[in-house]
Order: structure tokens, then sequence, then C-alpha cells
């Protein structure tokens, strides 16, 4: 089964409050997100390899640490994992960015994939898949069958808070995946919302109902 990391950090948990907070403002909404994707992109890639290189200081020659050249690609899942994107390449602005777009068939409620489009180095990639919101766990799942019959083999999800419901679901249909979270919720109300939430991350990042 893949890890699920939720990560405790004073500073995410604090902004993670002000973007569930309803009373919270488009801009400010899109700053925050953008906020804690970064906190969490610092996470997420902590186990990056390195590789000792020489530097000439004002003052010697030293041995310093890169990053060994790992390749790393970024999905938003459209619309709402844009709005994470931004923050994530602050860190990583070598990151190559492919976009998944999903809809929602009106009579089976499965999500379809609609629009693909992959840096052309898959294999040697390692995929971040991004969503706000991890609630039932079709759209991410049906993201990650994407990438991986195009070629993926590496693959996490980052999303800002989840629902048991679509961990399980995620952990059952891609145990390989890794699941990186800033916040476990209690659990899906009858019209799919996570609860408590932080209502539609869409909507609430773009101004829209």
């Amino acid at each position: 089964m893949g890890k699920v990391y939720v990560f405790d950090h004073p500073l995410i948990q604090h902004k993670l409050t002000y973007i569930r907070d309803e009373k919270t403002g488009t801009k400010e909404f899109r700053e925050l997100v953008d906020e804690v994707a970064a906190l969490m992109a610092y996470e997420i890639t902590r186990e990056l390899p390195t590789e000792e290189v020489m530097v000439k200081t004002p003052v010697t020659e030293a041995k310093s640490k890169v990053l060994s050249g790992k390749k790393l690609g970024l999905v938003p899942i459209l619309r709402a994992g844009l709005g994470m994107t931004d923050g994530i390449l602050k860190l990583i602005p070598a990151a190559k960015v492919g976009h998944v777009g999903l809809y929602r068939d009106p009579e089976t409620l499965q999500p379809v994939e609609y629009y693909v489009k992959l840096p052309p180095d898959i294999e040697e990639r390692e995929f971040i898949v991004i969503d706000p919101m991890l609630a039932t766990g079709g759209s991410a799942v049906e993201a990650i069958n994407s990438l991986k019959k195009r070629g993926a083999k590496n693959i996490k999800m980052m999303c800002l808070i989840a629902a048991p419901e679509g961990v399980e679901l995620l952990n059952e249909a891609h145990p390989d995946v890794d699941i990186y979270i800033a916040g476990l919720d209690e659990k899906l109300n009858e019209k799919g919302y996570i609860v408590p939430g932080l209502g539609d991350a869409g909507d609430r990042l773009y101004g829209t109902k």
C-alpha cells in the first residue's frame, strides 16, 4: 500500500485554517493555496537525490551539494489543480508541467478523460499529480491511470485535504502511489463533499459558482 503523509507543520496548519474559512475571499484564498503548496513542495521533495560539486566562494573553494538531475513533472488535474502549481514552481522552477482534464459522465458519474498533455520523456520523470481535494478519489485514480498508460512509472499524489474514502480508493487502485496531504478530514457527505472540507476549491479559487 502507498504511504499517506499528513503534514502537521504549524505554518501549513495555520494557513489551512484560513483556506477552510468561508469568510476568506477569492484573492486571499488563491494566495494561501499558493503558499501552502510551496510549503508542501518543500516536504514532498525532501528525498530528492543530491551530488557534490565544487563551488568557488569569495573566500575559497568548497564542496557543496546540488540536485543530481532527477527530472520532475507536475500534473495538475484541471482546473483546481492549477491553483497549487505556481506555488510548487517557485521552489522547483525547472519542473515540467503537464495537464490532465477530466469531466464527470452525467449518467455513470464516473470521471472521463478529455485532455492530457505530458512532457515527452515520461518514463524518466517523477510525477506529482496535484489536486486540492481528494474526495471520492475517482478523479485522482483516473488521472493516475492516464499517466500510467502513457508510461509513467514514478508518481506521487499531492492534495490540500482528503476524505478517508478517497484515500482508501486511491490506495486500492494504485498501491504504488504515496499520498501527501495537509489535512485528513472526517468523511464525505451524501453529495460527495468533504466534511468539514473547504467547499468547492475551483469555485473559491476562480470566483465562480
